[in-house]
């Protein structure tokens, strides 16, 4: 039992803790620095894969279009991936040049669309972003600086959420789930070497791209290839999206089992690029905080079995108040009431967690997300 418990404890405090500060040391030795040009304006390619995404892509396109980026420099290009509802229609309605609608007849997932944006895009860079995502005028500077860099060659930036006050156990743990990826992608970047981009922000050189898998997320697979290709992925941390929240437990939980059975899936067919430095993020960033439940349950068997001494039992009281935190919120969240960052990040954490390890055994099992619903409760303006 006393093994089972230390195994539990080195797991979760070299995860959660450990990981980021040999980040850190590393950094004192091998950091990178890269050189910005602010006088570095390329043309830049908008990508958006849209379905069914009326509520949203009217703002979202004109809200690109007046970005601070000289406008004969910028493209926005939208594939509607089957969608039937008015979303085409909103995006024809928008009589600019700068944009262009891509129909997909058939239904195929955010992998195929994009596969197909690219194939029309002619800007130097690619911008990939999302149709229900908030994005600040000044972003695309901010980030198309680093790229002025030769040796730079994708960079990224941090999700931030609409809906920030504390009304929500999924929007109040997400909050404090954000800040600590802030806290990592920081780190990562220090080495050249951000492991996962934002989906909804991030920017790359053209001539990097290569297709990517319809089953697999493209934040994943497209930093991966262009750090296996010899340039550094960073991370911008004045680049912010702001996306509204789902208050939905059950499209969290499938958000979160699908991220992670991507991620999964992407160990296995990224292998060949998931060697060294790369290979060591991705347990440490990645599988081993899938599989979360794992040493929380160790913890637990262990400290009930070894609740006699003192020191235990105080480790088993730490974790009843932890899971009763996390029980609290969950009755608040069904009787849809509120909870605050403190209590519902307990939850969010034991939330995330049943959804990763699902995932994990849905990639086990063969089972694999290159089509799936999007959070509607995450879609329209707040």
């Amino acid at each position: 039992m006393t093994l089972l418990f230390w195994i539990g404890l080195a797991w979760l405090g070299y995860v959660y803790a450990g990981y980021p500060l040999t980040l850190a040391v590393l950094a004192l030795v091998r950091r990178v620095r890269p050189t910005m040009c602010d006088d570095f304006l390329p043309s830049v390619s908008v990508l958006i894969a849209a379905r069914n995404e009326e509520k949203d892509i009217g703002w979202k396109v004109t809200e690109t279009l007046e970005w601070d980026y000289p406008s004969d420099r910028l493209e926005v290009l939208v594939a509607s991936d089957a969608s039937d509802d008015h979303t085409d229609d909103i995006v024809q309605a928008i009589k600019d040049p700068r944009v262009t609608l891509i129909r997909m007849e058939r239904r195929g997932g955010k992998g195929r669309a994009l596969n197909r944006l690219v194939q029309h895009a002619r800007g130097d860079l690619l911008f990939f972003t999302d149709a229900n995502a908030h994005i600040e005028p000044d972003c695309l500077r901010r980030m198309v600086r680093h790229l002025g860099d030769p040796r730079v060659g994708l960079v990224t930036g941090i999700t931030g959420s609409e809906r920030q006050a504390d009304n929500h156990a999924i929007g109040s743990g997400a909050a404090v789930y954000f800040g600590y990826e802030s806290l990592i992608d920081r780190l990562e970047s220090q080495l050249g070497a951000v492991l996962v981009c934002d989906g909804a922000l991030f920017c790359m050189r053209r001539t990097l791209y290569s297709p990517v898998s319809p089953e697999l997320a493209n934040d994943l697979e497209l930093p991966l290839r262009v750090a296996h290709a010899g340039y550094w992925t960073l991370y911008e941390p004045h680049a912010r999206v702001v996306e509204r929240d789902t208050e939905s437990l059950r499209e969290e939980f499938a958000r979160k089992r699908r991220i992670s059975a991507q991620g999964t899936l992407g160990m296995w067919k990224l292998r060949a690029v998931l060697y060294g430095m790369r290979g060591w993020q991705f347990l440490s960033h990645k599988l081993l905080r899938y599989l979360t439940i794992i040493p929380l349950l160790l913890l637990l068997i262990a400290s009930i079995g070894l609740a006699r001494r003192p020191f235990f039992a105080a480790c088993l009281s730490a974790q009843v108040l932890f899971y009763g935190c996390a029980l609290y919120v969950l009755v608040l969240t069904l009787r849809g009431r509120g909870a605050g960052r403190l209590l519902s990040a307990p939850f969010y954490v034991l939330f995330g967690s049943f959804g990763t390890l699902v995932g994990v055994i849905d990639t086990c099992r063969g089972r694999h997300f290159d089509i799936w619903e999007i959070p509607s409760l995450s879609r329209g303006s707040a």
